[in-house]
């Protein structure tokens, strides 16, 4: 009785980490660049109570007994997959049409990955991520620059009052991992780099394996909302049954506590 006690708690446990996993994903769901999370689960040890085994008679037992504990989770995984271009019309909005992460400096001197392109200008002139992070590399606007242009392979130019001719400022780098998976969420749409991932490989959306960047464009969340509602149902009902699990075998060891 015991045993049943234990294995239904560990599913309204492995529930309530789906439903957090959930909330998360739909909480999210106008963040640019976000990528939406499940959890992988695994079931307990079990306990043998009538092995395999060959009879006195040569007749081989075809299946044994045995009781599981329950489930476990494992591993949290990301789908990177693409999200939903938005149109901005923002020169310095930056989307990423494929594979890659852009490179971003910590004022810890730490380099970190980010797939949320809201680009702005600092008072130093420097390209910076919505919490004053800098793109790397360090691209530096003047004060009188205009008409900022960023191609498809993140070359950066602009044009000065009075001189059309364009002059170029740098070209926005691009990062990515033979596990993309492996990395690690930080928070603040960005990532860092785990044993896991592997070592980041450095290039521009013109070389190949990378996506194309495009300008005045972000990526919007891959999380689908009906898709997360499904889930969301499924883990309530499993959560119900559970919860009646427990209830009946309390129920039970109560009529056998009570038996004279």
């Amino acid at each position: 009785m015991f045993r049943s006690l234990q294995s239904a708690s560990s599913g309204l446990k492995a529930q309530e980490l789906i439903i957090d996993t959930i909330s998360n994903n739909l909480a999210n769901v106008n963040t640019h660049g976000f990528k939406k999370s499940s959890i992988n689960f695994q079931d307990l040890m079990y306990q043998s109570l009538k092995n395999i085994s060959v009879e006195e008679t040569g007749d081989a037992v075809p299946v044994g007994l045995e009781i599981g504990y329950g489930t476990k989770p494992v591993n949290t995984v990301k789908d990177f997959s693409q999200g939903t271009l938005i149109a901005t019309k923002k020169p310095l909005d930056c989307a990423i049409n494929g594979t890659g992460f852009f490179r971003v400096l910590k004022p810890n001197g730490k380099i970190v990955y980010s797939r949320d392109g809201a680009f702005q200008i600092s008072s130093n002139g420097n390209l910076v991520t919505a919490n004053g992070y800098i793109v790397m590399p360090d691209i530096i606007f003047p004060q009188d620059a205009e008409n900022i242009s960023i191609s498809k392979d993140g070359i950066v130019t602009i044009t000065y009052p009075n001189d059309p001719t364009p002059e170029e400022l740098g070209q926005i780098e691009l990062s990515r991992f033979v596990n993309t998976a492996g990395l690690r969420s930080i928070g603040d749409n960005l990532y860092e780099a785990t044993p896991s991932s592997g070592n980041e490989i450095i290039g521009y959306s013109t070389d190949e394996g990378f996506g194309e960047i495009v300008q005045g464009y972000l990526e919007g969340s891959n999380v689908s909302i009906v898709e997360e509602m499904m889930k969301m149902i499924v883990a309530q009902r499993a959560y119900e049954i559970l919860s009646k699990a427990v209830k009946t075998s309390e129920e039970m060891m109560s009529i056998a506590n009570n038996m004279k």
